[in-house]
């Protein structure tokens, strides 16, 4: 089995998305080679707007999601030092590192994201870095 650890973008195109990038999002939650990770951060994300919206079908994929994860990251200052270092090595905005080091705190095998292929998480190294964006040339999961 894979340990995979998916953003909120991913979360939010399967939840969302009747397009490409909402069909490749499910099939990475579909998958039955895949146990998940996740995090805190993840969760505060995407379902407080959900529930505030009262987006109850979204809302629902949600939980479903974060009741399926089997690793999550222990959120301390161990993890918040590390995403500071993963920022500042490889340029990454905030929740980016912090997904990052969450995903290499349990272990990850891959970090999957919506994020094009030109952006900074795809130059971390620490964990192999995925993604179902539509212009990625055919590096998508």
């Amino acid at each position: 089995m894979k340990i995979t650890f998916v953003d909120a973008g991913v979360l939010i195109a399967a939840a969302r998305g009747k397009d490409e990038q909402g069909r490749r999002a499910m099939a990475i939650l579909d998958d039955p080679d895949r146990v998940f990770a996740s995090s805190g951060f993840v969760r505060l994300e995407v379902l407080p707007k959900a529930r505030y919206q009262r987006e109850n079908l979204e809302a629902e994929l949600y939980e479903t999601f974060f009741e399926s994860v089997r690793y999550w990251a222990t959120v301390n200052e161990k993890l918040i030092a590390n995403a500071f270092t993963e920022a500042v090595t490889d340029g990454l905005s905030a929740m980016d590192a912090l997904h990052v080091a969450a995903a290499v705190d349990v272990g990850a095998s891959e970090l999957v994201t919506t994020e094009g292929p030109r952006k900074p998480i795809h130059r971390v190294t620490s964990v192999l870095i995925k993604t179902i964006h539509a212009k990625a040339d055919g590096s998508s999961t």
